[in-house]
């Protein structure tokens, strides 16, 4: 059976933290990009490409020394997209509490050995929560086209 769920756990070293003391923006983006990645090509079974990153929320920083988990989900496929949802939740070990850092959509399309868009399996929510986390990203995946027409027009205009 197809698994939509993919879990990664390690340690927030001190090559990861910025200048303020946690860890850096940046490498919280590319752990959130290599989880997604992971599970659109777990689902798929092909090569993907990011195609969108939507909604990235930073809720709260995460320290050098504490657990980070990223949890990443397939909530809803086109043809040959898949929507994933990303959860990043900081642990702190020694007193074994945890909190949601981050979270984010990040979209991908399969692709085949030439590089063209490739059918990926059909997602079907099972929960109330899966109905809701698709809701969401077919809403964010509606909200990125807009940004792209305006974006279109806006250069368009501005010539």
């Amino acid at each position: 059976m197809l698994s939509s769920h993919l879990t990664f756990q390690f340690l927030a070293e001190p090559t990861d933290i910025n200048f303020g003391g946690n860890v850096h923006g940046g490498m919280v983006m590319k752990w959130i990009d290599q989880a997604a990645y992971a599970c659109a090509a777990q689902w798929s079974g092909k090569y993907c490409i990011t195609i969108s990153a939507n909604g990235i929320r930073f809720i709260r920083p995460i320290k050098v020394g504490q657990m980070v988990r990223l949890d990443a989900s397939v909530v809803h496929t086109g043809r040959s997209s898949m929507h994933i949802y990303v959860v990043v939740k900081a642990i702190e070990p020694k007193v074994n509490e945890q909190w949601i850092t981050n979270r984010c959509f990040i979209s991908f399309m399969a692709v085949n050995e030439h590089g063209e868009a490739a059918a990926v399996p059909m997602y079907t929510p099972q929960t109330e929560e899966d109905f809701q986390l698709e809701l969401v990203a077919m809403h964010a995946k509606n909200f990125a086209k807009q940004l792209d027409n305006d974006f279109e027009q806006s250069l368009n205009h501005s010539h």
